[in-house]
């Protein structure tokens, strides 16, 4: 896996989130002595870049056939779908939203080797409805464990136009690590085999690599 470069100066903050925060900061301190009000809002931007890409240690909870969330946000959909492109057949989808107040960094749900990866340019609806999952750009990863499939999908939204995956075919994830991010709000929909255990509920807030959402039998 092409991994992540290690956090600038030890900071808890993605990489790919220093161009615009050092571009807000520095832009916004030059402005400032020529226009308060130009310079604060760039300051300001610079600021929520911070937070927005701020990328904290999770603790994993251990266990072969626990899945822990890959994202940061809130549960807006459980179903019973057909994921015919890497499960191949009937699966339980979980969908979380990601607004701009939520940590962005995705981590892997289940360790497993990266089976399928395939990206898909597409529309930018607003993340949270329902045509997003299959009309927007998005790029799916899909996992082996054992005899287990799982598919993880990045989905960009209406903000969010840049999707980061490290992982490659053949990779080996480990459950909690680091794969990728999306910028600016998006949405991260689970394929699970439908012998799992869903432990969460629509409207519950999840925390990427360390939140279950289920158990497989």
């Amino acid at each position: 896996m092409k991994a992540p470069v290690p956090r600038p100066l030890g900071l808890p903050i993605a990489r790919e989130g220093i161009p615009f925060i050092l571009a807000g900061l520095l832009s916004g301190l030059l402005l400032l002595p020529l226009s308060s009000s130009v310079g604060g809002l760039l300051l300001g931007f610079g600021i929520f870049c911070c937070f927005f890409f701020r990328d904290f240690e999770r603790n994993t909870p251990q266990g072969d056939r626990l899945v822990v969330s890959p994202a940061d946000g809130k549960v807006i959909e459980i179903a019973q779908v057909s994921e015919p492109s890497f499960i191949g057949g009937p699966a339980q989808r979980i969908s979380i939203f990601m607004s701009v107040f939520d940590g962005h960094v995705n981590r892997a749900p289940v360790s497993g080797r990266v089976a399928y990866r395939y990206y898909s340019p597409g529309e930018f609806h607003m993340a949270f409805v329902d045509k997003a999952s299959e009309l927007n750009e998005q790029l799916s990863l899909g996992l082996e464990y054992g005899d287990q499939r799982y598919l993880v999908r990045q989905i960009a939204g209406w903000i969010a136009r840049r999707i980061v995956c490290y992982a490659e075919l053949g990779d080996e994830l480990k459950c909690g690590a680091r794969y990728g991010m999306i910028r600016f709000g998006s949405r991260v929909d689970l394929f699970l085999p439908v012998s799992t255990s869903i432990s969460v509920r629509v409207g519950d807030r999840v925390r990427a690599g360390e939140t279950v959402l289920g158990e497989v039998s």
